[in-house]
Parts: C-alpha cells; sequence; structure tokens
C-alpha cells in the first residue's frame, strides 16, 4: 500500500506493530527513526526521511492497518500572528526596474519571523509553513525590501507538468524531488515597478540550483508555479519566460481534494537544457 510515495508492505507493518509490542513507551518520532534505518528510506542529501515516515503512519493508522502509540507531545501550535513596526506599510516606491540595485538574501534563522510577517501580512494566501525542503529569499535594493520569494516541494501530481516531462508515475516518484515548487512570491504592495517581477524571476532562476545544492546536495533542474487563474493572469512569469503547460482540475497539491480549490494555470521553468533527460534517469 502506497503513503507519502512509498509502497508499504504488510511485512513493514508487521514489524512495526512488533516494535509497538516490544517498546510500548517509545515515541512516534522514535519509530519513525528507527523505520527509516531499517528500510533504508532516505532523502536525496542522504538523511532519514522521518517526518514524511511520520505523516504516512498517521495515514497507516487512520486506513486501520495499526494502532499507533499515544503522541508524547502536543502538536506544535498553529502560527501566531506577529506585528512588529519591521513590516509596517512603506511611502510609495515608483521607478523603473532597471534603476535598483538588486539583491537576493537568502532567510536565515535571524530573518525568518521577518519574513513570514511579511507574507502574512501581505500575501493573499497568508503565512502557512512551505513543505519539504525550501529556500526563502528577501528581494533586496540598497538594504530595503521590495519583494519576497519563497520555493518548496513540489505538488505530488499535475498532468500538465508530468505531461510536458514525459513522466510516468514510479519516474515521477522517483525524481520529483529535482523539482522545485515556487510557492510564495510577493511584490510588497507599495512598491510599483514595471517588468520587477519578471526581473526578480530571472534573478531567483539563475541562484536557486546553486544556492539548493549547497543546502541540500543536489541541484534542482526545474521550477514550477501555479497561479490563480481568477485573480492572475502570469504576466511576469511568462516575462521571465516561464512555460505555461496547462491548468489545474481544481485538486490540492497531493491530488486529492476535487473540486475544493481554485483552477490555476501551470507554469515551469527549466534550469538546464536536458532537463527531461535528468528527470527521466535514476537520480
Amino acid at each position: 500500500m502506497r503513503y507519502r510515495g512509498r509502497d508499504f508492505t504488510e511485512e513493514e507493518f508487521s514489524w512495526i506493530r512488533q516494535l509497538i509490542v516490544d517498546r510500548p513507551d517509545i515515541s512516534r518520532k522514535d519509530m519513525s527513526i528507527l523505520f527509516c534505518q531499517k528500510a533504508n528510506w532516505l532523502k536525496p542529501d542522504g538523511g532519514l526521511k522521518d517526518m514524511s515516515c511520520r505523516v504516512a503512519m498517521l495515514k497507516i493508522e487512520q486506513d486501520g492497518h495499526l494502532t499507533l502509540p499515544p503522541p508524547k507531545t502536543k502538536h506544535t501550535k498553529p502560527y501566531k500572528k506577529i506585528r512588529t513596526l519591521w513590516a509596517i506599510e512603506q511611502p510609495e516606491i515608483t521607478k523603473k526596474a532597471g534603476e535598483f540595485d538588486l539583491v537576493l538574501e537568502l532567510v536565515s534563522s535571524r530573518t525568518s519571523a521577518l519574513w513570514n510577517e511579511f507574507i502574512d501580512r501581505y500575501h493573499y494566501l497568508g503565512y502557512k509553513t512551505l513543505p519539504g525542503a525550501q529556500l526563502r529569499y528577501f528581494v533586496k535594493s540598497n538594504k530595503q525590501i521590495l519583494a519576497l520569494l519563497g520555493f518548496g516541494a513540489a505538488a505530488w501530481k499535475t498532468a500538465p507538468r508530468d505531461t510536458y516531462i514525459g513522466w510516468d508515475k514510479p519516474t515521477r516518484t522517483k525524481n520529483l524531488h529535482r523539482v522545485v515548487n515556487n510557492a510564495r512570491f510577493l511584490i510588497l504592495p507599495w512598491v510599483h515597478s514595471k517588468n520587477l517581477g519578471s526581473k526578480i524571476l530571472s534573478l531567483a532562476s539563475k541562484r536557486i540550483s546553486s544556492d539548493w545544492e549547497q543546502r541540500y546536495n543536489y541541484r534542482p533542474v526545474l521550477l514550477e508555479t501555479f497561479v490563480e487563474k481568477q485573480r492572475f493572469k502570469g504576466t511576469c512569469y511568462k516575462a521571465a519566460n516561464w512555460i505555461e503547460v496547462g491548468e489545474t482540475c481544481g485538486k490540492g497539491k497531493l491530488g486529492n481534494r476535487n473540486g475544493e480549490v481554485p483552477i490555476k494555470s501551470v507554469w515551469l521553468y527549466p534550469l538546464c537544457t536536458d532537463f527531461r533527460h535528468q528527470l527521466s534517469g535514476s537520480s
């Protein structure tokens, strides 16, 4: 049975059940670590996929295949809205895109809360934790924040993207980590500059592979994003040479919520010329 992109066997279910019997006080976190070590379930950078394993085990329990021990700690608290003077609305900025000295600055632990606050205040989707491997950026000019970018895990499946790549299900499962989703892009509402969006996207596309490799030890080869059709036309993506390959059919990121989310256009940006070959291989 398939959970979190992995096929679980009945023998593995039996092993988990026996582990719970042998160690009734074991935490769910320790269970997931032990299982990943036993099953060699690893992330592309070699780390254990214990977080994915914990999510999988919850779904396995929901489907009635096992009973997990009670959680040792309370669930993570929901995001607490923070409002500081650092993210208050600023005077209007009107310049030509070429007049900015643009710099992309990676978000650090010190600046993470500020990025979250800007997104929560001014992005129409608000702040949500980005899934999986991720990178976030401030876009600055002369130390002034103009825009913000967030990149995270790709959608599990979307027909226009998968058809464009030429993926079947097993190959997608194997190589999905090489696709990165531009989950957030916000130009702050007081910044008005024609072509600024496409210029920022072009800068990001030149940096993302090396920054990702430095943090996660592998290079993505394709970017994706989803543009809500009722709100936006995707003009800045088109101007930055992204390719519109189709539209979604109203399902969620995991492909299982029919009709519950708005229709979105699907845009892709290859980060190298042989991206199809790399996404079809065994890497």
